[in-house]
C-alpha cells in the first residue's frame, strides 16, 4: 500500500520522521539542561537559608548563655543592692539578644520565602520550616508578653520567671536546631532523586539512541525499496532495451512516479516495436513493388518485341482466312447442292479462325499498350466527374444488371491527370469489383481528398482476397476472375498508369468472402498549371 504512494508523499513522510527524531533529541537535551538549571537555581536559593538558620541558632544560643548567667547569679544569693550594675547589664544583654533573634527570624522568613523558585521541585517543599517557625513565633510572642523583654529587670530576682524563660529558650534552641536539619534532609532526598533521574535520563538517552538507529536502519531499507531498487531496475531495463532487446519490459510493482515512468518506457518500447514492425512491413511492400516494377518493365520490354512478331503472322492468318471465306462464297454459289453443307462447315471454321486471330491480335495490342511509352498531356480534372462518367457507362451494360454500383456523395477533387487514362483505371477497378460479386452485391465508389492528395476509393462486398492473391495482384497475366475470362493485364496496366501519374494504388482485404478495397492516391493539381510528361521507353 505504502509503495503506491507518490514520491512527494514518501519524501514528506521521511522528512517528518527525521524532524520527529531531531525534535526528540533536541527536546531531551533541552529537558536535561533546564532540569539541571532549575536544580542549580533551587539549590542556590535554598542554600541562602542555611546561613540565616545558623544566625538564628547563634542568637538563641546567646540568649541561652545569658539566661544561664542570670540563673547562676540567682544561685549565689547576693544581698539586695549588691550587683545591681550586673543585673542591669544582663537584662540589657538579654533584650539586645532577643531583638537580634527577632530580626534574624524575620530575615530567615524572607530568605525562606524567596528560596522557592520551582514549585515542582523537591526543594520547594518548605512546610516543615514554616511549621517550626510558627512554633518559634509562638515562643517569641510568649517572651514578648513577659517582663524579660521590658526595661525593668526585677524579673532577675524571680526564680520561677527565670526558670520558665530558660525553658522557653531551650525550646527555641531545639526548634532552631531543626531549621537546617529540614533543608539537609531535603538535600539528601533530592540527591537520591537526582541519582534516580540521572539513571532514568541515561537509560532514556540510550533507548532514544537505539530507537533512532533502528529508525535510520528501517529508513535505509525503505529508501532502497522505494527509491534505490526501482531506479536501478529502471536503469538496468533501459540498458537492456538500448542493447537491442526490444521485447524486454520493465517490471516495477509501484504506482508512484517511478512506476509511471516504467509504464511510459514500456509503452514507448511497445510503440517502437510496432513502428519497427510497420516499417519492416512497408520495406517489404516497397521491395515487392520495386520487384514488381522491374518485372513489369521486363514484361513490357518483351511484350513490345513479341507483340510485333506475333501481329504479322496473325494478320496473315486473318487475311488468308478472309480470302478463303470469300472464295468459298464464290464456290458456294455454283456448287452442287449436296456439297453446300460441307462448304458451309468449312466457312464456319474459317470464321472461327478469323475471330480467334483477331482475339489474339487484341491481346497483343494490349501488350503493346502496356509497354508503350509516349507523350501525355495532363490537365486539371475533377475526379468525381470522371468517375460519374465511367459509372454511367458501366450501368448500361446488361451483364451487370443484377449488381449494384453506387457513387457516394462528397466534395470535388481536382487533380492533374490524363482523363482517358484515369477513366481506364476506374473502369478496370470497377469491372474487377463487379466480377467478384454475387447477385445483389454492391460496389461503392467514393472520392476523397486532403491537403496533399486526392483519393479514388473503390470497395466491394465480394469474394475478397487472401494474402497470396494480394501479393501477385498487379503482376502481368495474373487473374482470379470468377468467370474464368480475362488476360490478367488490367490491374498491371492500372498500376502502371497510376505510377506514371506519380500516385499510388493500395489493395486491401480482410480475407476471402469479406470484400476488397482499392485506394488510388493522386497528387492534387496546382492552380493554373498543366503538366506535360514524357515517359521513357521501357
Amino acid at each position: 500500500m505504502l509503495s503506491h504512494w507518490p514520491i512527494r508523499t514518501k519524501l514528506q513522510l521521511g522528512l517528518g520522521l527525521l524532524v520527529v527524531a531531531v525534535v526528540a533529541l533536541f527536546g531531551s537535551a533541552c529537558y536535561g539542561l533546564y532540569a539541571y538549571r532549575s536544580l542549580v537555581k533551587n539549590i542556590a536559593a535554598r542554600s541562602a537559608e542555611l546561613p540565616q538558620a545558623r544566625i538564628v541558632s547563634d542568637h538563641v544560643n546567646d540568649l541561652r548563655v545569658t539566661i544561664s548567667q542570670v540563673q547562676q547569679r540567682l544561685n549565689f544569693n547576693l544581698p539586695e543592692g549588691i550587683g545591681s550594675d550586673t543585673d542591669a547589664l544582663l537584662a540589657g544583654m538579654f533584650r539586645t539578644q532577643f531583638s537580634s533573634l527577632v530580626d534574624s527570624l524575620r530575615r530567615y522568613k524572607e530568605a525562606l520565602g524567596a528560596g522557592a523558585v520551582d514549585d515542582a521541585s523537591e526543594l520547594s517543599d518548605d512546610h516543615h520550616e514554616w511549621a517550626t517557625l510558627k512554633e518559634m513565633d509562638g515562643i517569641v510572642a510568649e517572651l514578648k508578653r513577659r517582663s524579660v523583654t521590658s526595661s525593668d529587670h526585677s524579673w532577675l530576682d524571680n526564680p520561677e520567671e527565670i526558670s520558665s524563660t530558660r525553658g522557653l529558650i531551650e525550646e527555641l534552641r531545639s526548634l532552631s536546631g531543626q531549621l537546617p536539619t529540614h533543608l539537609e534532609d531535603q538535600f539528601e532526598k533530592i540527591a537520591d532523586d537526582v541519582k534516580s533521574r540521572y539513571r532514568t535520563a541515561i537509560t532514556s538517552a540510550w533507548i532514544g539512541l537505539g530507537s533512532i538507529v533502528i529508525v535510520l536502519i528501517i529508513s535505509r531499507r525503505v529508501f532502497n525499496k522505494w527509491f534505490a531498487d526501482p531506479l536501478q531496475t529502471l536503469v538496468d531495463g533501459s540498458r537492456i532495451v538500448a542493447a537491442g532487446n526490444f521485447e524486454h519490459r520493465i517490471a516495477i510493482n509501484a504506482r508512484d512516479e517511478i512506476g509511471e515512468l516504467a509504464e511510459a518506457m514500456n509503452a514507448m518500447t511497445q510503440r517502437f516495436c510496432e513502428i519497427r514492425n510497420d516499417l519492416d512491413r512497408q520495406v517489404t511492400e516497397r521491395t515487392n513493388q520495386v520487384v514488381r516494377s522491374e518485372q513489369l518493365a521486363s514484361v513490357g520490354f518483351l511484350a513490345a518485341g513479341v507483340s510485333h512478331e506475333i501481329n504479322n503472322p496473325l494478320a496473315s492468318i486473318a487475311l488468308c482466312s478472309e480470302s478463303l471465306e470469300s472464295r468459298l462464297q464464290d464456290l458456294l454459289e455454283g456448287a452442287d447442292p449436296e456439297r453446300v453443307e460441307e462448304v458451309q462447315v468449312a466457312r464456319n471454321y474459317l470464321q472461327m479462325i478469323q475471330r480467334e486471330a483477331f482475339r489474339c491480335k487484341q491481346i497483343t495490342e494490349k501488350l503493346l499498350d502496356f509497354a508503350r511509352r509516349g507523350d501525355t498531356l495532363r490537365h486539371a480534372a475533377d475526379l468525381r466527374e470522371l468517375a460519374e462518367g465511367v459509372i454511367e457507362m458501366v450501368q448500361h451494360l446488361g451483364q451487370y444488371h443484377d449488381k449494384n454500383l453506387v457513387l457516394l456523395p462528397g466534395p470535388p477533387a481536382i487533380a492533374a491527370v490524363n482523363a482517358q487514362e484515369i477513366k481506364q483505371v476506374v473502369l478496370n477497378l470497377i469491372t474487377n469489383g463487379l466480377e467478384s460479386l454475387d447477385a445483389g452485391g454492391t460496389v461503392e465508389v467514393s472520392i476523397e481528398r486532403d491537403a496533399l492528395a486526392a483519393r479514388i476509393v473503390i470497395s466491394d462486398n465480394g469474394c475478397g482476397m487472401n494474402d497470396e492473391v494480394r501479393k501477385h495482384l498487379f503482376e502481368p497475366f495474373f487473374t482470379r476472375r470468377r468467370s474464368g475470362q480475362g488476360t490478367g493485364l488490367g490491374l498491371s496496366i492500372t498500376h502502371r498508369i497510376v505510377e506514371e501519374h506519380r500516385g499510388s494504388i493500395e489493395a486491401t482485404s480482410e480475407g476471402p468472402g469479406r470484400g476488397s478495397r482499392f485506394v488510388v492516391s493522386l497528387p492534387l493539381a496546382l492552380p493554373n498549371k498543366e503538366t506535360h510528361h514524357r515517359y521513357q521507353a521501357a
